[in-house]
């Protein structure tokens, strides 16, 4: 999946009220942020899903790659990347793995 996020500018529409203002300015920034965030996190996990899913088909078997993946990263990243995260990151990929078809699903 390749793919940017799109510039998000943030607009409001001028009150007489400073304070509303802001708020409108502050919640559609965060807003905003927050989607950037989890389409890189959807991206991240789709990568990592397909590239897991690639080393398996080459005839590797799931042990092999998995100890060595899933001692590498848990090392480097934490437990967030362990083997049962790395698995759903594969059935992710073979969940969706026309990338037109998870955008679709997201919108």
């Amino acid at each position: 999946m390749h793919g940017k996020t799109e510039n998000t500018v943030i607009t409001y529409k001028k009150t007489s009220n400073i304070i509303e203002d802001a708020r409108t300015i502050i919640n559609s920034a965060r807003s905003s942020a927050v989607r950037s965030v989890d389409f890189c996190r959807v991206q991240m996990y789709w990568n990592l899903g397909k590239r897991i899913f690639e080393e398996e088909q080459q005839g590797k078997e799931r042990a092999d790659y998995g100890t060595y993946l899933v001692k590498n990263l848990e090392k480097e990243y934490g437990s967030g990347f362990g083997e049962r995260q790395l698995e759903r990151a594969r059935q992710f990929y073979r969940l969706y793995q026309i990338p037109s078809a998870l955008r679709t699903e997201l919108n």
